[in-house]
């Protein structure tokens, strides 16, 4: 809701001209389910009907063959001759046959709206615009502004010119929002690009006039930015896509219009028959420092204690309950418990005494196991002693035979000298 109670006026060159009062819908309960709801429906009442044509993909001579040909019952094409005669035809699971379930122009593509939600919807999305907060988190850059909301002079209606409007918005501190709006402009794809929707850009500020004396004509080329009479707001601009926070440039004479056009919570609307604006459930909506506070903590009776629900336990595994019955079982747990440890330190010292000892284990054999390792033995001595015996005479041999071989040697005559006689 918006908190001041008066408002600076601006004009074109963002000198201040004055002040006026602000009107009571600036400070409208904001009801962002309601606008949601309201911003909905209202965007489904611009659809057009479309639908496919009602014989699309049941323009064959098809009939099913029915039942005994192992084959499914759904309607085949006639004829023959040609490889499309008894295909399946008609069903949307077929090969040019039609959709499921055929869109039809009679479908229900609008939405009635009661006049009196759409209004407290409008009356929301216009308080909310006068909170910077929910301006700033929509993606507004109103950084250099001097307040919200922003209200220029009843002269800026008569601005003709785009030169000078952009002249009067870098004035008033809008100069930042309309150039991000002029930076994300950007070429779209698919089916929006083939229908002449080619580009896509951000929202900028909204231009709220009362009365038209060239100001449309200057805005209508300069990205984001819309223009609207103060007598036909429109939620579909005041929070586009749903969305509170739309940043509103309204004129003077605009500003001072709307408490004739929507009136107080305790005055009826002049221009609107019967109407007022919706009161707020709550003055302060700081529902914590309200239960918080002194006056209402005051009047509270004091908190109550919750006695624990008493829990059944098993006598029998349960120590404690035990205990309380028979003293003496804590006296058989602490033996238990003791015993328990003494064995512990048992195994634990034998399992070290294992790990100290070397590992040796004795055999005895049988006296007929004794006698073949025995017979064994001799066995292997024998053939030791055999392959000695026959080593020793097989060294004598050779040197017998070297002694012979020398002595022939010694005594052979030498050979005559000249060749053949």
């Amino acid at each position: 809701m918006a908190s001041r109670p008066a408002i600076t006026v601006y004009d074109a060159a963002g000198q201040k001209t004055g002040q006026i009062q602000a009107p009571a819908v600036f400070a409208a309960p904001i009801r962002q389910d309601i606008v949601q709801t309201v911003h909905t429906h209202m965007a489904k009442n611009r659809r057009q009907a479309y639908a496919v044509k009602y014989e699309a993909g049941m323009q064959h001579s098809a009939i099913s063959w029915g039942v005994g040909r192992a084959l499914s019952r759904i309607p085949r094409v006639s004829g023959g001759g040609t490889s499309r005669s008894g295909q399946g035809a008609f069903g949307n699971m077929c090969r040019k046959g039609r959709m499921y379930s055929p869109t039809k122009v009679w479908r229900r593509w609008h939405r009635k709206i009661q006049v009196n939600q759409k209004r407290y919807a409008t009356v929301s999305a216009i308080a909310a615009s006068t909170v910077p907060a929910l301006v700033m988190a929509r993606g507004h850059n109103i950084g250099k502004l001097a307040e919200v909301p922003l209200v220029v002079d009843a002269s800026c209606e008569a601005i003709k010119t785009t030169k000078a409007a952009l002249k009067m918005f870098k004035a008033v501190g809008a100069g930042n929002d309309i150039a991000r709006c002029a930076t994300s402009r950007k070429a779209r794809t698919g089916k929006a690009h083939q229908r002449s929707r080619t580009m896509s850009g951000r929202l900028g500020p909204l231009v709220v006039y009362k009365k038209d004396s060239g100001i449309t004509r200057a805005c209508r080329n300069i990205p984001g930015v819309e223009t609207i009479n103060v007598h036909k707001l429109n939620l579909l601009k005041l929070a586009p896509s749903g969305q509170l926070g739309r940043f509103v440039i309204w004129t003077k004479d605009a500003v001072e219009t709307l408490n004739a056009l929507y009136g107080t919570t305790t005055e009826q609307a002049k221009l609107k028959k019967g109407y007022k604006l919706p009161r707020s459930v709550m003055a302060n909506a700081d529902l914590e420092r309200v239960i918080n506070s002194s006056e209402v903590q005051s009047v509270l009776r004091a908190r109550k204690t919750n006695r624990k629900a008493h829990t059944k336990v098993n006598l029998l595994t349960n120590l404690r309950a035990k205990a309380k019955l028979n003293p003496y079982a804590l006296v058989v747990r602490r033996m238990e418990v003791a015993a328990q440890l003494r064995a512990a330190k048992a195994r634990a010292a034998k399992s070290a005494a294992k790990k100290a000892a070397p590992y040796k284990k004795e055999y005895k054999l049988s006296e007929q196991a004794t006698k073949k390792l025995a017979a064994v033995e001799t066995i292997k001595a024998n053939l030791k002693a055999r392959k000695a015996a026959t080593y020793k005479y097989a060294v004598k041999a050779a040197k017998k035979h070297r002694a012979a071989a020398k002595k022939a040697k010694a005594t052979a005559k030498p050979a005559a000298k000249g060749g053949k006689k």
